[in-house]
């Protein structure tokens, strides 16, 4: 059985790709192929994994005039013909598409080709590259009941809740490693601020603002992004990183709360794992608003505090401590859609099979 995976531009495309290949991994006689950008974060990851990956021209979608767009549909053009020389020669018996900008060309190949295409959305509200791809697919798979209002009615029978993929490598985090990894106290609250894939600026500003009021009770690890390290800051309970991945599931089992942007795939596994969360997510001058939508949507269901990175201090600090004395989180529950995603792509690449 051969399976094709597309998605990637930022961490929110790659990470669910990267928990439906580790239970992929476990069929017999299973052929993996990831397809993404020439230098997108999605590339280092798949090596890392160990899978086989591909890369092809890729221009995103604008929903604004640019001058931008012109050069950007040549890409996208280039895309598609590489997209099919590639299926054509890795023959999949079915594509799972995880949105983004770099998917589409790979979709539309996919269609063309005639291969099954399995496409999942993990925000609450469809990105424009799934939007285009949903017409195209056998299976919409999606995380929330609440997506299907977004999605057209004459593919809604299309549509599966699966929930949202969730890697099984960050569910068996070890404290003593964490603690061993950081250096820190064992008897002090320890608080995980993230900025998503990339990390953000407003996020570590308003963190590092506030240190010194934030470290009279807790410890932190700052996920703080590539290149957002500030080497000048030397304090004891302040550890920075610009990412973490082997490390991340034992910093997870250490934290007492996360600050986090409002990214699906970091609050699904913040929910799986019942932590305290404080979310920042992106304004609509920095997004669509998918984040915002998340965000509503998980502290309805867990109690999470939302808060605008214009936040003041003395704000921000009531704030941190109310995350910290809420027990919400530990009462409500969230799908892990995993293992419902892979059969649903088995399935059809066995009916492929079989035609």
């Amino acid at each position: 059985m051969r399976v094709a995976l597309t998605g990637g531009g930022t961490g929110g495309h790659i990470i669910p790709n990267i928990a439906v290949i580790e239970e992929l991994r476990d069929k017999p006689k299973m052929e993996i192929l990831c397809i993404g950008s020439h230098e997108g974060p999605e590339k280092m990851m798949m090596k890392n994994l160990g899978v086989k990956y591909l890369s092809i021209s890729c221009g995103k979608f604008r929903r604004y005039f640019s001058l931008l767009n012109v050069a950007d549909f040549f890409k996208i053009f280039a895309g598609i013909f590489q997209a099919l020389k590639i299926l054509k020669s890795f023959s999949p018996d079915v594509v799972f598409s995880k949105g983004g900008y770099i998917s589409f060309p790979v979709v539309l190949a996919a269609k063309i080709l005639r291969i099954p295409i399995v496409a999942h959305e993990s925000d609450l509200s469809p990105g424009l590259s799934n939007k285009l791809a949903f017409r195209f697919a056998k299976t919409i798979c999606v995380s929330f009941e609440e997506t299907k209002k977004y999605i057209k009615k004459s593919l809604r029978e299309k549509i599966v809740v699966t929930g949202n993929p969730i890697r099984k490598s960050i569910l068996n985090g070890d404290k003593d490693r964490g603690y061993k990894f950081t250096g820190f106290n064992k008897f002090r609250p320890v608080i995980l601020v993230m900025g998503g894939s990339q990390g953000a600026r407003q996020i570590n500003n308003l963190v590092r603002q506030n240190l010194d009021e934030i470290l009279k009770k807790f410890q932190i690890v700052h996920l703080c992004g590539k290149g957002n390290l500030d080497i000048g800051i030397h304090k004891n309970g302040y550890a920075q990183y610009e990412y973490l991945n082997e490390q991340l599931k034992d910093i997870y089992a250490i934290s007492e709360i996360v600050i986090s942007r409002g990214g699906a795939n970091s609050l699904f596994e913040l929910a799986i794992l019942k932590k305290k969360v404080l979310i920042i997510p992106l304004s609509f001058e920095g997004s669509r608003g998918e984040q915002i939508t998340n965000a509503k949507f998980f502290s309805n269901k867990f109690g999470w505090s939302v808060i605008s990175g214009g936040i003041s201090k003395k704000e921000f600090i009531e704030n941190i401590e109310f995350a910290f004395k809420n027990e919400m989180n530990k009462t409500g529950s969230i799908k892990n859609g995993t293992q419902e995603i892979v059969k649903i792509i088995t399935n059809i690449a066995k009916w492929k099979l079989i035609i």
